[in-house]
């Protein structure tokens, strides 16, 4: 897939922008907080209709504005070229894909891949179990109808019962009739998450291999809170725990819990992997998130770099290019140029939420 053209109205600090992208590789150069990132965000908005910052949409409409809108053209392997709408206001959005009205959410996940490199994604390792979980379903949901339905089949079966927790006056029968929901997709997702992760961690391994020269094995733990995905142990697991959830208010077992971990020489690399490993391992998760939507839709993701390579010492910067798929359309963002053997740029200066064309694409200077 590649964007051909990216219109912004009122999101974030960007009153308007209008870019149009030719070649392969474009950087957005600027002072950091001009508006950079709010670009890569639009873009990165269009594969699942989620911020990779901030599940707040309120937080994507300008200041003092209703609405912001994000408009892209996208030439797709699958469908041609096609124009996406998306409208963003206080208490939700709206979606049109070459003017046509999607209200399915599950009729558009995923069509349109990207995936963000971002200076946020060390919290994949050192953060809470939240953030990867939140993650790991943005990923799965994208390529897979079945997760999504799951998904959302739990936490609204999840939500209702903790709600019932919360009054101290749940009773037996009703719990029970909340489970006989919650059990099924639970077990559906474990069983999606262990075999998701379980591919990922593959490709995690092979991409951590390339940026560290083969310097030490790394792996992708899937860590279940529950680890039998069978609905009927889990049912049993729920009802045995009935009176502790009670007495906590709240539901204490299932793949709410879960998380993952990533391994550097089979240690937790939270705790004892360098912060050099520590990015490795981040890139390597997104190049294989890359790899892995590519293998599931058939379409080449849409790369978006957000300052991330300047944090890397020059080889493992230098190993990142060289493992990047080199057909794939890259964003990438900066306060420097890239470097000259890098290739042609299409080069775009930013400030206080403008975007202007450097010209026609050039080589980049040191």
């Amino acid at each position: 897939m590649r964007l051909r053209s990216l219109t912004l109205r009122h999101f974030r600090n960007v009153g308007f922008a209008a870019l149009e992208f030719s070649g392969r590789q474009h950087f957005l150069l600027g002072a950091n907080g001009q508006g950079k990132t709010n670009l890569l965000e639009a873009a990165g908005f269009l594969t699942a209709l989620r911020s990779f910052r901030t599940s707040d949409n309120k937080l994507l409409v300008g200041h003092t504005q209703h609405t912001a809108a994000i408009a892209a053209v996208v030439e797709h392997e699958r469908q041609g070229e096609t124009k996406i709408t998306i409208k963003l206001r206080h208490d939700g959005k709206e979606l049109w894909c070459d003017q046509a009205r999607v209200t399915k959410l599950a009729e558009y996940l995923g069509k349109f891949p990207t995936v963000v490199f971002s200076s946020q994604d060390l919290q994949l390792v050192r953060g809470s179990p939240a953030g990867r979980r939140r993650w790991l379903d943005l990923t799965l949901a994208a390529m897979d109808p079945g997760y999504l339905r799951a998904l959302q089949m739990f936490s609204r079966a999840l939500t209702e019962r903790n709600a019932l927790l919360k009054t101290g006056r749940a009773g037996e029968t009703q719990l029970a009739a909340f489970e006989q929901t919650l059990a099924p997709a639970a077990a559906q997702l474990i069983a999606l998450r262990s075999s998701g992760i379980k591919a990922l961690g593959a490709t995690v391994k092979s991409g951590y291999a390339k940026l560290c020269d083969d310097a030490e094995p790394a792996s992708l733990v899937y860590e279940p809170n529950f680890a039998e995905a069978d609905a009927e142990a889990l049912l049993a697991r729920l009802e045995a725990g009935r009176a502790r959830d009670a007495q906590f208010r709240t539901t204490l077992v299932g793949p709410h819990r879960d998380d993952f971990q990533f391994n550097v020489h089979h240690t937790a690399a939270k705790d004892f992997a360098s912060e050099g490993q520590q990015r490795s391992l981040v890139l390597a998760l997104r190049l294989a998130q890359a790899a892995w939507f590519q293998e599931k839709s058939g379409v080449r993701p849409v790369l978006l770099a957000d300052d991330v390579l300047g944090e890397l010492d020059p080889v493992r910067r230098s190993r990142f290019w060289s493992a990047i798929d080199h057909e794939a359309q890259i964003i990438a963002t900066g306060t420097s140029l890239p470097a000259a053997e890098l290739g042609t740029w299409q080069i775009f200066d930013v400030a206080d939420g403008a975007f202007s064309e450097r010209g026609a694409p050039r080589e980049a200077a040191l």
